[in-house]
């Protein structure tokens, strides 16, 4: 079977990249200088997802989604609550699970475990319940762009480019120099807005990732994140 990259999108989907190297990826742009800072640009999309006050009450999520990937389809089931996670897929009747209890964690695949670096730690530890939630103004610049005909705010940050919609403020693509992620449609959860569908590109693979199910503050306990 072919080597699978399956992307983990966490603390913005956007700045935890796929594991592969790929070729640059060329866009069709024009920057303009703005006056839109990147604590507006966030404020807008926070506030397009649900409000602030909304997110923060949620305490932990349940995703299901489908994933697919070079011809084969994989069912994903991820628990988030707080900056700790548990995400496993299976494939083919194999599964691949990634953990953080918040200190430190995991992923294993063919029965082999491999702990996450300090590195990796650091940056999992920054993570929020609601990615959103977890922007830091201080680390972007912003820039407008046309993509396609249409206006974006761009938020820019050691090579990630995050394009939000000017109309909508909601994220529409992240680039960087290894993935892109383009997220085509959203769903609305007890009045706030999660992806849908995403389509994924990193180390010459395709990928779309289907999320048909967000279940909120459900019954999570740390038990599930060891």
């Amino acid at each position: 079977m072919k080597k699978i990259i399956i992307p983990i999108f966490s603390a913005l989907l956007f700045s935890t990249s796929m594991d592969a190297k790929v070729s640059a990826i060329v866009i069709e742009k024009e920057i303009i200088n703005t006056n839109v800072t990147p604590q507006v640009v966030i404020e807008k999309y926070i506030d397009a997802l649900g409000g602030r006050s909304k997110l923060s009450a949620v305490k932990s999520t349940v995703s299901e989604d489908v994933i697919y990937a070079q011809g084969i389809e994989i069912t994903s089931v991820t628990k988030k609550m707080g900056n700790k996670f548990r995400s496993v897929q299976n494939v083919m009747g194999k599964e691949i699970m990634s953990v953080f209890d918040g200190e430190k964690g995991y992923s294993t695949q063919t029965g082999q475990r491999v702990d996450f670096t300090s590195e990796k730690i650091a940056e999992l530890k920054k993570g929020k319940t609601i990615d959103a939630l977890g922007f830091d103004a201080s680390k972007y610049t912003s820039a407008v762009e046309t993509l396609e005909g249409k206006e974006y705010n761009v938020l820019i940050s050691n090579g990630t480019k995050l394009y939000f919609d000017v109309s909508t403020g909601l994220l529409y693509k992240t680039v960087n120099a290894q993935s892109s992620a383009l997220i085509k449609s959203y769903i609305t959860v007890d009045g706030m807005k999660f992806p849908e569908v995403i389509e994924a590109e990193g180390g010459g693979q395709k990928v779309v990732i289907k999320t048909s199910k967000v279940t909120l503050n459900t019954d999570i306990s740390d038990n599930d994140f060891k």
